[in-house]
């Protein structure tokens, strides 16, 4: 059914894109069951963890849906594509409106979690940002763990509709957290200072401030578009190289 995947660099962003297509193109439809993870493996030539890693964005941007003990299947459409043919077609000028739509968002959603997150969500935001640590230590870029950390404070929020965005823009949101790590992992004053914002933001929120932890959010996102601003032009002829698909939508 599927021709094996080229290329050796993110091979579940070229996985989830291929099963994204048969998904799009109606190959695969509502309520069709996707093959196996070990036939994916066998047709896509990738290794398992790949799959799932796929497999995962595909269920995070809403467009399949895994059943107990019977399989993964294709999720209906409630609505459509993005279309994200930005008029400012370099990649600068588009990372820097994704980190305007993720300003305005993830005040919201510190502000909200500051005055409804459970002890459950604190301690599952704080795993989140132990895993980006990690995943740094480990000589990872952290770009699925940082996206997991802003994703479960829209979860303790409790508001399905802004969960389901933060969901629908995964892959948007990820080729931006790609970007913006890139550039923030060349020095260790950026690292250090994304660490910081970070923990702010989640200081705020176990502390129940809620204009505390909005004006966090806002304020990480306002430093991480005048990092990305002061970025010279070879960083962003290096982001070619990066593999994000700043066009893509869930």
């Amino acid at each position: 059914m599927f021709s094996k995947v080229p290329g050796p660099v993110r091979l579940a962003d070229q996985v989830a894109s291929t099963l994204s297509e048969e998904i799009e193109s109606g190959r695969l439809a509502e309520g069709d069951r996707l093959p196996t993870e070990v036939e994916l493996v066998k047709q896509l030539g990738v290794s398992r963890t790949v799959v799932r890693e796929a497999l995962s964005r595909l269920r995070n941007a809403g467009l399949i849906e895994p059943r107990q003990g019977i399989g993964v299947f294709v999720l209906p459409r409630r609505t459509r594509p993005l279309d994200l043919e930005a008029e400012a077609a370099d990649t600068k000028a588009k990372v820097l409106q994704i980190v305007e739509v993720r300003r305005a968002m993830e005040g919201e959603a510190a502000y909200l979690a500051a005055t409804r997150a459970t002890p459950r969500d604190i301690a599952r935001m704080r795993q989140a940002l132990d895993a980006i640590d990690s995943a740094v230590a480990a000589g990872g870029d952290g770009v699925d763990e940082d996206l997991a950390f802003h994703r479960s404070i829209a979860e303790s929020t409790g508001n399905t509709v802004m969960v389901s965005t933060v969901r629908y823009l995964g892959d948007v949101l990820r080729s931006g957290i790609r970007i913006t790590r890139a550039n923030e992992a060349r020095r260790n004053d950026f690292i250090e200072a994304v660490r910081e914002e970070h923990h702010a933001i989640l200081d705020a929120i176990e502390a129940g401030d809620a204009r505390a932890a909005h004006a966090a959010a806002r304020r990480h996102m306002k430093h991480a578009a005048a990092r990305l601003r002061d970025a010279d032009d070879s960083f962003w002829t290096e982001t070619e190289d990066l593999e994000v698909d700043l066009d893509a939508a869930p």
